[in-house]
């Protein structure tokens, strides 16, 4: 809970950088208030997917334990070709 609040605090600070780097024409500052933005909403979109998961897990978990071995027999597979 506070993970994502604290990815929204980050995205409104890199969006206040890239804002501030604009109108002083200081790319630098622009570059790393944007590239700031963008990881928060990359981590708030990965943790919201990740609640998503859990919560699908723990209502049927029998789906979960299917899904999760599906994954094994695949990567399984893959990793013992030669």
């Amino acid at each position: 809970m506070f993970d994502k609040t604290a990815d929204k605090v980050n995205e409104a600070a890199g969006t206040a950088r890239e804002f501030y780097g604009k109108h002083t024409q200081r790319p630098d500052e622009e570059l790393k208030g944007a590239a700031r933005k963008y990881a928060s909403q990359a981590s708030y979109a990965v943790r919201d997917a990740a609640d998503n998961v859990r919560d699908q897990v723990s209502t049927n978990p029998v789906a979960g334990i299917a899904i999760a071995a599906a994954v094994g027999v695949v990567f399984g597979f893959l990793l013992g070709r030669k």
